[in-house]
């Protein structure tokens, strides 16, 4: 029975300052280094053990990664990175203050952006100072100007399937440190949660989600590791 356990990274600089981030590599906070310690020891001092972990391509989460292995005495475990688990690309609104476009735009506007399943935030201008499309982490891929949640889902759910599931599927048990919107996709998927009802699933920073697997990958039980 595989148990994969899905980690939001920790505080990073923007969510500190209120910033849409997407797909801007932005570090973690001193307390976002907090969070994602404390979620190592709370794993440690549970019994978790992993065969394998998956990341991003992003600093925040690729750290929030290292710091929880370093607190469990894993460190040594392989790790996957792949720009399919990053952020929700949020296009022209990169960088920009969350109160000030609400100020701006109003905040339904920004609730729309935010919250709804299918509607992308303006395209990132080519001349931002937030583009990334010519960072080599990146090359042969076609970075994307926006996404929207379903665009996001449509990135980490074939790669949860084609990637992450067969590891699962040799019963080893799995870490994925990840973002908010990736998750939400692979949440949505293993849930069999509505399009509707996603976009209201909050992802705290730092608190492991854990799911118990059936040998065929169905779902036993998804619990917060808080719970316990």
């Amino acid at each position: 029975m595989p148990t994969l356990v899905l980690l939001r990274h920790g505080q990073s600089q923007f969510n500190l300052e209120n910033r849409f981030t997407g797909w801007w590599d932005v570090d973690l906070t001193q307390a976002g280094v907090a969070e994602a310690r404390s979620a190592g020891i709370q794993m440690r001092d549970k019994g978790f053990e992993f065969d394998c972990c998956f990341t991003s391509v992003l600093t925040r989460a690729i750290r929030s990664l290292h710091l929880v292995l370093h607190e469990m005495g894993q460190l040594w475990l392989p790790v996957q990175k792949d720009w399919r688990l990053n952020e929700r690309h949020y296009g022209g609104l990169t960088g920009l203050n969350k109160q000030e476009m609400i100020d701006k735009v109003g905040a339904e506007q920004v609730k729309i952006w935010r919250r709804s399943f299918a509607i992308a935030p303006p395209p990132l201008d080519p001349d931002s100072p937030y583009e990334v499309c010519h960072d080599r982490r990146y090359a042969g891929i076609q970075v994307p100007r926006t996404e929207s949640l379903k665009d996001t889902i449509a990135r980490a759910v074939p790669y949860y399937e084609q990637a992450i599931a067969p590891v699962l599927s040799a019963g080893q048990n799995v870490l994925i440190a990840a973002h908010g919107n990736s998750l939400r996709g692979i949440i949505k998927y293993l849930s069999n949660i509505s399009d509707d009802d996603i976009v209201g699933l909050e992802i705290p920073t730092g608190k492991p989600i854990v799911y118990d697997l059936a040998d065929d990958l169905s779902v036993i039980r998804r619990y917060d590791l808080d719970a316990l």
